[in-house]
């Protein structure tokens, strides 16, 4: 009696699919569409890119048309006929902002003064968010709430005690108003601080700049996830403290340190309320905030649609300010997204 051949799941599939080469593009499609999934899969799939398409328009309309008006003429922006293509292609809004808003000034030392910043919060917040992480000590609580608090705290209500300690600076101002303090009696007085960059370093370097208590907050969730045998096995092999923080720790804490380089430097870039309170009435030090503010002469006009013409070219001055952010994250976006998954913000 011959015994019937056992067909495995592995032949029946390999049989199944010599079946579906043997047919053509229009059978297979034919037969795929016969099954009620296919058509659910179809439907799912046309919603999420008419979705998609909608979300997409919201965002990337704003730029599209602020992009558009930036080349055309004070005719073509009130002239309502026109929407995208201007009918008389023009530079000279950009040309303009260029040469009599002193653009390239303002480049050069916004980028010196963001990469200052970035470079100390980051450093700053990398030491403090591994100390309150991994230290246990009496007030390690308190402090992690300090560090809370000044994310709450809004900047608006610290603006008058800033103006007032950096207008005229003194680092070692005794209880008593009525006596000199030492810094006064070696350099004659108080330091004015104002219109440099000392005041945004010193606030970075003590943890206090802009947006620092998110950094410290970010790099302490960081550290939290880094396993506590990696130090321990180094203070077994002789490293003290900081030997271990530095030639381990923070090499495994690189993508994350990227990040916060990245938001340091891009608030820093487009802040306006600091820069305003240390280089406000200051001709010394021109930045971008000044490039977005100002109108340049040559652009200034006097008819009905004045207001919307000056907003088309303080649009154009926000679109070259951002424009080098854009090609800082077009280079870091891999960076960026690793330390935002790593710092524990995201679930």
């Amino acid at each position: 009696m011959e015994s019937t051949p056992i067909i495995t799941k592995e032949t029946k599939n390999r049989l199944v699919v010599d079946y579906e080469g043997k047919l053509s593009f229009k059978e297979r499609l034919l037969r795929k569409l016969k099954t009620s999934n296919t058509w659910i899969k179809v439907l799912i799939n046309i919603f999420r890119f008419i979705f998609m398409l909608g979300v997409s328009y919201v965002i990337i309309y704003p730029f599209i048309s602020k992009i558009a008006n930036s080349f055309m003429t004070v005719g073509d922006i009130v002239d309502t006929t026109v929407i995208f293509i201007p009918k008389n292609f023009t530079t000279e809004i950009y040309r303009y902002i260029f040469t009599e808003n002193h653009y390239l000034e303002a480049f050069f030392n916004t980028v010196l003064l963001s990469l200052m910043c970035a470079i100390i919060q980051t450093f700053i917040a990398a030491i403090v968010g591994y100390g309150i992480a991994k230290f246990k000590f009496k007030g390690n609580k308190i402090v992690s709430a300090f560090v809370i608090i000044t994310m709450v705290i809004p900047h608006s209500a610290l603006e008058l005690a800033l103006i007032q300690h950096f207008t005229n600076f003194d680092i070692f101002q005794v209880i008593s108003w009525n006596y000199p303090s030492i810094l006064e009696l070696i350099t004659g007085g108080p330091l004015k601080l104002q219109g440099t960059f000392w005041p945004m370093a010193i606030l970075s370097f003590c943890g206090l700049g802009f947006k620092n208590g998110l950094y410290i907050y970010m790099m302490r969730q960081f550290f939290k996830g880094v396993p506590d045998e990696l130090e321990e096995s180094a203070y077994v092999d002789g490293s003290g403290v900081f030997r271990t923080f530095f030639q381990i720790i923070l090499p495994l804490s690189v993508p994350m340190m990227i990040t916060i380089f990245l938001f340091a430097f891009s608030w820093q870039w487009t802040d306006g309320f600091y820069t305003e309170i240390f280089f406000m009435n200051q001709d010394t030090v021109r930045l971008m905030p000044d490039v977005y503010q100002n109108i340049p002469k040559s652009l200034a006009t006097d008819f009905s649609g004045t207001t919307l013409y000056n907003s088309v070219i303080r649009n154009t001055a926000g679109l070259m300010i951002i424009a080098p952010l854009l090609v800082v994250y077009l280079f870091c976006q891999k960076y960026l997204v690793q330390g935002i998954e790593r710092s524990g913000l995201v679930g």
